[in-house]
Formats: structure tokens, C-alpha cells, sequence
């Protein structure tokens, strides 16, 4: 699997990106919604350029039903009211377009907002839902590893590698072999530490 990883400086520039292609197209939310966990980050930074000081989440999760098909849910809801409300509806990537199927559907029942845009740092051609603002369009798809989920896709990573390298070195090699990316030794490093339990 081919990543892509996305440091906190790329974040920035990217944030900064979307929030110019926000104001040129006089968008003016009364209220940001980042889609939890992925659109926290993303929306905080859209709130401080944008001068949005109303920003609420709610929490969306993939499962496997007993049916082994994946399902997407709202866990945890908005506790905001929306009505009459002007929304941008944030999240880090679209990637299949359930998400935003789904949190639409939730926005909508908080009460009729005025109107609601979406935006996305990556916008994954192979979505079947297109944000009306991304920063960037991958065409080639990839799985993006953004900052702040820099340990949980690492450990994730790391645990499915075949014959696990037993040196940080060569993990550090198969990484940039594999998938495309370079990180730290130190990086790694953390990455073992809490793969293991506490104490």
C-alpha cells in the first residue's frame, strides 16, 4: 500500500490553501463542524484563519455489522442546534464518500441550516461524494498519513509487516520500501514503545 505522508508545515500550507479558496468564494460559516477524529485538526486551523470562533464536532465510526459489511454510524452526535445556520462541514480526506453521506444526513437533522458546504485537505477521485472545497485532488489513490495519526497508521504499519524487522533500521527500510515513506529513528522508536503495554 502506497502512502503519502503529510507533515505538520504541508498541514499548514494545505489549511492555508483551503481557506483561501473559502473566502474567494464568499463562503462565510457561522458555525465550522469537523468530522471527528480526522477533521479536528483540519477545522481548528480553518476557524483561526477564517475567524470562526463557533466550532462544534460529532464523531462518525466504520464497523463490520455481522454481515461483514462495513457500516457507517454516527457514535457521538452534535450536540449543536444548526437551524438557520450557515455550515462548513470539515473532515481530513474523502476517500469513499460515506462519510459525508452520513454526516450530512446527520448536520441536516440538528435543525435546517441555512446552507452547508463541505472541505477536505485530500479529495480521492475515488469518492463518490466531491467536497465543495479540497485543497488538493488525488488521482492516484494512496492512503495520506497526516500528522496527527502519524503513530496510530505507523503502528498499524508496523504490526502488519510479514517477518517484522527486528532492528529499527529495518523497519525504517521497509517502511520506505513498502509504503513509500520516510520517518525517524526516533519516530519509530515511540512507535515500539507504545506498542507495547504500560508498565
Amino acid at each position: 500500500m502506497r502512502c503519502e505522508l503529510i507533515t505538520w508545515h504541508g498541514f499548514q500550507r494545505l489549511g492555508r490553501q483551503l481557506a483561501y479558496q473559502i473566502r474567494e468564494a464568499a463562503f462565510q460559516p457561522d458555525v465550522i463542524v469537523g468530522i471527528a477524529r480526522g477533521g479536528y485538526m483540519p477545522a481548528r486551523l480553518l476557524s483561526d484563519y477564517l475567524g470562526i470562533m463557533n466550532l462544534a464536532s460529532f464523531r462518525i465510526e466504520h464497523y463490520r455489522g455481522a454481515h461483514k459489511q462495513p457500516v457507517t454510524r454516527v457514535k457521538y452526535p452534535l450536540a449543536a442546534e444548526l437551524s438557520g445556520q450557515r455550515v462548513l462541514l470539515v473532515d481530513d480526506v474523502s476517500d469513499t464518500g460515506d462519510t459525508f453521506e452520513v454526516a450530512l444526513r446527520h448536520v441536516h437533522e440538528r435543525g435546517e441550516p441555512a446552507a452547508v458546504r463541505t472541505a477536505v485537505m485530500h479529495h480521492k477521485i475515488t469518492s463518490t461524494y466531491v467536497p465543495d472545497f479540497y485543497a488538493k485532488k488525488v488521482v492516484k489513490w494512496r492512503w495520506i498519513v497526516y500528522p496527527w495519526a502519524l503513530m496510530e497508521d505507523l503502528t498499524s504499519l508496523i504490526r502488519a509487516m510479514e517477518s517484522q524487522p527486528s532492528t529499527v533500521q529495518g523497519i525504517l527500510q521497509r517502511l520506505q520500501h513498502e509504503h513509500g515513506i520516510r520517518v525517524s529513528p526516533a519516530t519509530v522508536v515511540d512507535v515500539l514503545n507504545f506498542m507495547q503495554p504500560a508498565g
